[in-house]
């Protein structure tokens, strides 16, 4: 009758509609939440944390009354933006922008909403915030897979390095280990396998149900499961992993079928399931918060992988002996059963030792991946962290106190210090070790413990508090002729950027107009491409790129051309700050770094005894010591000199391509500076404007030719083209340089 129960409340989760919740979370909003705007936008942009889902990502801008006005997606060329085109004759009022991204890292949404005014500030109206809680069913479904991964991994692992050098005999026919163990042992492994298949199906339900925003029926009645498989990353690992599975059954399948009458392919087979194991766990880490981590994404994947299969190997591994215990013992008693416990205990405590350092360790890296400030501790996701190391401690101390209570030396140090616990507790500690209740209680424990990391892995990461503070997008503005342009760089720092021109000509937007745009920075001497810009709606024109690779003063030139093939030039210098980047990675400190020399300690000293054996097979004597250790700081050496020589070499690339000019261009090449030049170069430069070869020659240069070459050669001549006649200033030099430029080809 409970079992009923249960099994309806299991499917009342899973049927039920889905409201998504975040995990990512905007690291720059254009324009930011609730500002106020003297006229409206032109263009809504929200940078991510990480890249979305374009297929299941969507942004809607609303009015106050709740109709939506237009829709927007993931832009083309950055997948971690969400854009959106305003329409024109946007009056003042309040404006609601509906964001439902959905995060390719781990399958995660957002269902938020932001509020911004044009004019005056609307009473009365505002945006809903994600809410920061696990969604039930993914933590039912990733508790279940952390559990099979774990059990899978530990048990065939325990195998491998505990069970066979504790228990093994040759006597024994099958696996090296008595019949009634490996019946118990593939029965382990089995149920892993089946409690994987089980969770994986019901995470491609939930994940269908959170992308589509609908309930299970509908996800199954209309195949909206189909789409999420071949349209998404989680839908790629989910089949990678659905295949492994089935491949892992097959070979347990034919482990059993085949032991008696190809024993060694039973047993390699048996030995070979771990590694299957540890590529469970690292699909499953390809999907997790460490995938969208901002510092070293690859590294940090790496660094969840390590913690996640340490922390497998002791919790999957002390399932399993719980497990396989009493049928191990069932022929055993008196001494012989507490020597047989004491045998894999000993050893299993041998090897989980530098695996929870090894825990500690990555799980502390782990957490400074998304605890940047200690603000962002007062979080969901710093909550449940808080939870989950309350479990930990006991189990430490369970841990600490089995591994003490093996080995006899350490028990006599205590006694003789005085006895740190009072000896009633001591014995009874003692009797629960031997007996395996301690390990029966550390179980009950760590079963508790994966529930706590699954509902870790399901709450959303806390958004940096650094990133709460808006930066205001620059905008210029000015008169050309009877053109207005207005011009935009969104967001206005280094990397890849939008560039937004709005043309008016008088009080309409202008439409039957081009315009070509390229960014300049006179300190490098560095000119972009010029960019073909496209006509988004009427008088709107929009470029991107990631031109701007520096903060520091930049120029945006805009040439309005007309139907008849007029040209126009308006000029902008622009201040691009670091603090407009939009930060999507951050560089390691020294706690990053000291904590990956902590792990890369401890996986060397797991390693030491295979170097061991090595060293003593080479038979290494003084000298020959000598020699290697001279030949280890030799290539040690010349590796730190190849890659301090790289990053010189690279450097000097760098400047080869791009060396501080000789002279820096302080003209701005607006319209005035063009008129100028041209009056300039009319009048004192008569040669250059005959077609001799050299001038055409430097005409095809211009496009490659940067500044300072033209000045010299207004100033000096250039082969058989000589200087511009008569006195003239740095400033007269660089106007004809300014517009001698226009000159310059351009598809």
């Amino acid at each position: 009758m409970k079992l009923r129960w249960v099994v309806l409340l299991i499917l009342a989760y899973i049927l039920a509609p889905v409201t998504v919740w975040a995990h990512g979370y905007v690291v720059r909003a254009i324009p930011a939440d609730r500002s106020t705007l003297g006229r409206p936008p032109t263009r809504l942009q929200y940078w991510f944390s990480e890249d979305l889902e374009p297929r299941f990502s969507e942004i809607k801008l609303r009015d106050q009354s709740g109709e939506v006005i237009a829709s927007g997606a993931v832009d083309a060329q950055n997948h971690a933006l969400l854009s959106l085109r305003v329409p024109a004759g946007l009056g003042d009022g309040a404006y609601i922008v509906e964001l439902r991204p959905a995060f390719a890292s781990d399958g995660h949404v957002i269902a938020e909403s932001r509020v911004f005014f044009v004019g005056e500030e609307v009473g009365g109206v505002s945006g809903s915030a994600a809410v920061d809680r696990a969604l039930p069913l993914e933590v039912m479904w990733r508790a279940g897979m952390n559990l099979a991964n774990f059990l899978f991994f530990g048990a065939s692992l325990l195998y491998a390095i505990v069970l066979l050098p504790a228990w093994g005999n040759p006597r024994n026919p099958h696996g090296v280990l008595p019949s009634r163990v490996m019946r118990r042992l593939r029965n382990c492994l089995a149920a892993a396998v089946a409690l994987a298949l089980l969770a994986n199906l019901v995470a491609l339900l939930q994940q269908s149900m959170v992308f589509f925003n609908a309930d299970a029926l509908q996800v199954i009645q209309q195949n909206l499961w189909g789409v999420v498989l071949i349209g998404s990353r989680f839908g790629d690992v989910w089949i990678f992993r659905m295949v492994l599975l089935i491949f892992c059954a097959v070979l347990i399948f034919v482990a059993e079928f085949y032991r008696a009458l190809m024993p060694q392919l039973s047993a390699g087979i048996w030995r070979g399931l771990p590694w299957l194991g540890a590529l469970f766990i690292g699909l499953t880490m390809v999907t997790s918060h460490a995938a969208g981590s901002t510092l070293m994404p690859w590294l940090a994947i790496t660094v969840d992988w390590l913690h996640a299969l340490a922390a497998a190997f002791w919790t999957g591994g002390a399932l399993a002996l719980t497990l396989l215990l009493p049928a191990a013992l069932v022929p055993l008693d008196g001494e012989r059963r507490r020597q047989a416990i004491r045998a894999v205990m000993l050893r299993f405590s041998r090897m989980v030792t530098p695996l929870v350092a090894l825990m500690i360790v990555s799980g502390v890296y782990n957490a400074a991946n998304f605890f940047v400030t200690p603000a962002d501790l007062d979080s969901t996701y710093g909550r449940t962290l808080a939870v989950k190391l309350l479990i930990v401690a006991p189990l430490l101390l369970i841990g600490a106190w089995q591994h003490v209570l093996l080995r006899p030396q350490l028990v006599a140090r205590l006694q003789r210090a005085g006895g740190i616990l009072p000896r009633s507790f001591r014995r009874w500690m003692a009797q629960t070790v031997a007996t395996g209740k301690a390990l029966r209680l550390e179980v009950l424990l760590m079963l508790a413990l994966l529930g706590a990391v699954a509902f870790l892995s399901a709450t959303p990461v806390p958004e940096p508090a650094s990133l709460r503070s808006e930066v205001e997008t620059p905008q210029i503005t000015q008169t050309v002729g009877e053109y207005t342009v207005t011009s935009a760089i969104i967001p206005g720092g280094p990397g890849v950027n939008t560039y937004d021109s709005l043309v008016w000509r008088g009080a309409a937007r202008a439409s039957d107009v081009e315009l070509r745009m390229q960014l300049v920075n006179p300190r490098r001497g560095i000119r972009s491409p010029w960019h073909q810009t496209e006509q988004v709606e009427v008088g709107l024109f929009v470029a991107a790129g990631d031109d701007i690779a520096e903060v520091g003063e930049w120029w945006s030139l805009i040439d309005i051309v007309t139907q008849e093939g007029a040209m126009m030039r308006a000029a902008a210098a622009w201040e691009i700050s670091e603090a407009a980047a939009v930060i999507q990675s951050r560089p390691p400190n020294v706690a990053h770094f000291a904590l990956l020399l902590g792990i890369v300690f401890i996986l060397a000293s797991l390693v030491q005894r295979r170097a061991r054996r090595l060293l003593s097979a080479l038979n290494l004597g003084p000298a020959s010591a000598l020699l290697a250790l001279g030949a280890l700081v030799v290539s040690v050496g010349v590796m730190v000199a190849g890659a301090l020589l790289i990053n010189e070499r690279q450097r000097q690339y760098e400047e080869t391509l791009h060396p501080p000019p000789e002279q820096v261009n302080t003209v701005l090449p607006d319209a005035e500076s063009l008129r100028r030049g041209a009056a300039l170069y009319r009048e004192r430069c008569l040669v250059w404007q005959g077609q001799s070869a050299d001038f055409r020659a430097l005409r095809n240069r211009l496009g490659r030719a940067r500044d300072d070459f033209l000045y010299g050669v207004v100033a000096a001549g250039w082969r058989e083209l000589p200087a511009c006649e008569g006195e003239l200033s740095e400033r007269d030099r660089w106007d004809i340089v300014n517009y001698f430029r226009t000159f310059e080809a351009r598809e």
